[in-house]
């Protein structure tokens, strides 16, 4: 077997933007073995200095909303239109028999997997509650370190612990399926507090009508909620991720989040 590189070397190759580096550092952080322990930590002081730069974004939303269809369309838009390289941390539902992740990401994202662009990373949620993994936030610095414009992570649904997501990404993207303006109520106010961009999904075909109401509804419902982020009112987004249309509205309304969040400190 192979002998494991040093840390030095594993945080110079990662820093150079080598997947296999990442994914291996990955492993590494998410290990709970206590010597691994102690070289993850020794990475993480390593890459530090290069972490910081990217966008990260949370996106969650009720189960069905479309979350991986939106994610690949969103995705792709943002190498194939903006040039830049993205890199998705799906939280999944672990199995009870295994402790792994059991949804397969990259078969529900194949486009976007596909790409050299693009880094794909499912991770267990184990016993963790709202919907993020334990070592998320130090995966997410491993993801920076390694030079990706933005850095999605993608929640198990809308959780009671939500808020320990927002606590590690800059901006939040909740999506709602047409039809969700009917149980708004069933989303959590919290949940609701927390989005800086609301994007509406599946507004096409037959659900089209739907989903406007559901668009309607939620900009009634923000304008009761307290702001997040002072001066910011979230954007309401209608999408089509099988037509196409409203992602680049979406990449605008997180872009101008950003500014905002930047200008204002």
């Amino acid at each position: 077997m192979p002998e494991a590189p040093s840390v030095e070397t594993l945080a110079a190759r990662l820093v150079e933007g080598d997947r296999r580096a990442l994914a291996r550092a990955i492993t590494l952080v998410e290990s709970t073995r206590p010597d691994h322990r102690t070289r993850a930590a020794a990475l993480l002081d390593a890459v530090l200095p290069h972490t910081g730069t990217s966008i990260r974004l949370g996106v969650s939303g009720p189960p069905g909303a479309g979350k991986s269809t939106f994610l690949q369309a969103y995705g792709l838009h943002q190498i194939e239109a903006r040039g830049q390289r993205v890199a998705v941390l799906a939280v999944d539902p672990s199995s009870t028999q295994s402790g792994g992740s059991i949804l397969g990401d990259k078969t529900r994202m194949p486009r976007l997997a596909a790409r050299p662009e693009a880094f794909i990373r499912p991770s267990p949620a184990g016993d963790s509650l709202g919907g993020l993994a334990r070592r998320t936030r130090e995966v997410l610095l491993l993801c920076e370190a390694a030079g990706f414009d933005q850095v999605m992570v993608e929640t198990v649904g809308v959780g009671q612990s939500e808020t320990a997501v927002a606590g590690i990404i800059d901006t939040m993207v909740l999506l709602l399926p047409p039809g969700a303006g009917d149980d708004l109520q069933g989303i959590k106010r919290g949940v609701m507090e927390l989005a800086d961009v609301v994007v509406v999904t599946k507004a096409d075909g037959d659900l089209a009508p739907a989903a406007r109401m559901a668009a309607a509804d939620a900009r009634q419902g923000l304008a009761l909620l307290r702001r997040r982020h002072p001066g910011w009112d979230p954007a309401v987004v209608l999408t089509s991720a099988l037509e196409g249309r409203g992602i680049e509205e979406v990449a605008d309304a997180v872009a101008a989040h950003h500014d905002h969040m930047t200008t204002s400190g």
